[in-house]
């Protein structure tokens, strides 16, 4: 599973959701769920068409949750 990563952005009023393995890969939503939500079918599209094209498609890193909370 690859990592996601959402923020908040007061320039675009709502929430932006990253995939950082997948170059590129991103979302908006108005609201948290939203985002990931549309992040989900972003990250789909990215693999599907990645593969169609015969780009290499990155491993998932495996990462902890609570990497840097110390």
């Amino acid at each position: 599973m690859y990592a996601i990563e959402i923020f908040y952005s007061e320039e675009d009023e709502g929430f932006i959701a990253i995939v950082p393995e997948l170059a590129g890969c991103s979302a908006f939503g108005e609201t948290e769920e939203r985002a990931l939500q549309e992040v989900k079918v972003a990250m789909q599209l990215w693999l599907e068409t990645a593969k169609d094209i015969g780009r290499a498609v990155p491993v998932p890193q495996k990462r902890s949750l609570v990497a840097g909370l110390a």
